[in-house]
């Protein structure tokens, strides 16, 4: 699938069965397109309002089974049809995107985790619908993994979301350890900083164990594929670490030569830490 975006992870790869590449392109093009809007150009606020409220109406569209030409929702539709998916992650993606542009601060972890229930957590629910394998005990493991995830991309970049004058790191951690906006606006990688990002990094890894085992649970080409994500999850944690949460010179991304290793650690089950908790 061509993306203009650098992208951490597979979506849609080959290790999907065929039957699911064309649901899974479609939930990733709604997701990105949105996502698009909320981010990317010039647009003003009140345009990329607009837009997702456009985007929104195409749902309502596909609620009431109404007509449409427009391709992505032509794609989706086909999707939801055929494979029984719910509406309701699609809305709460849409929830997250018109967030993104009017809230720039959270307050403290609890708040920035409901931000991942609806920017995050959706596509790993659709997914397992589409596997049939949604039982409650894999959509609490899936929702850890994909809260994981997004929480590894904002620690990955700090000095992206900056520029959009975004801080996800939470207030109240921030204060606790002694970081203030001004460690963001100048790059500043000194001891406090580190400290605040080390603890990050351990709040996802742990996240991401605690969801683990969902991997392996799921059958086949399917359980490789979602280890394959989490091992990438895991090793942009290790570069995050490996240059002492230095994020704003050497934004950590994943190279070719990092393929054997995740290949490796995908046929490695992770360690659970008891009670599947993050570090307080």
């Amino acid at each position: 699938m061509p993306v203009d975006h650098y992208e951490n992870f597979p979506v849609a790869s080959l290790l999907l069965p065929a039957a699911l590449r064309a649901p899974v392109e479609a939930i990733y093009r709604f997701a990105r397109t949105a996502d698009d809007i909320a981010d990317e150009g010039d647009l003003a606020p009140d345009e990329r309002l607009r837009r997702l409220d456009r985007m929104r109406a195409g749902l309502d569209a596909l609620a009431a089974r109404a007509a449409t030409t427009d391709p992505i929702f032509l794609a989706l539709g086909e999707a939801v049809d055929r494979h029984d998916l719910p509406l309701v992650p699609f809305y709460d993606l849409l929830d997250a995107f018109c967030q993104d542009v009017a809230k720039t601060r959270y307050a403290d972890f609890a708040e920035l985790m409901d931000y991942c229930r609806r920017s995050a957590n959706p596509v790993g629910r659709l997914l397992l619908r589409l596997y049939r394998a949604d039982s409650p005990d894999n959509l609490r493991a899936s929702d850890a993994i994909c809260s994981s995830l997004q929480l590894i991309n904002f620690w990955q970049d700090v000095a992206v979301d900056w520029r959009k004058n975004r801080i996800y790191l939470p207030q109240e951690d921030m204060r606790r350890f002694g970081v203030t906006e001004e460690h963001v606006a100048a790059g500043r990688c000194d001891e406090a900083w580190q400290a605040l990002m080390t603890f990050q990094v351990a709040r996802a890894r742990a996240l991401m164990r605690a969801g683990s085992l969902l991997g392996w649970r799921l059958p086949g080409r399917i359980g490789l594929e979602l280890r394959l994500v989490m091992a990438g999850g895991l090793r942009i944690l290790d570069k995050i670490s490996a240059v002492g949460g230095d994020v704003f010179r050497r934004r950590p991304v994943l190279k070719p030569w990092d393929w054997p290793l995740l290949l490796w650690r995908a046929a490695i089950p992770l360690p659970v830490r008891a009670g599947g908790e993050s570090p307080a």
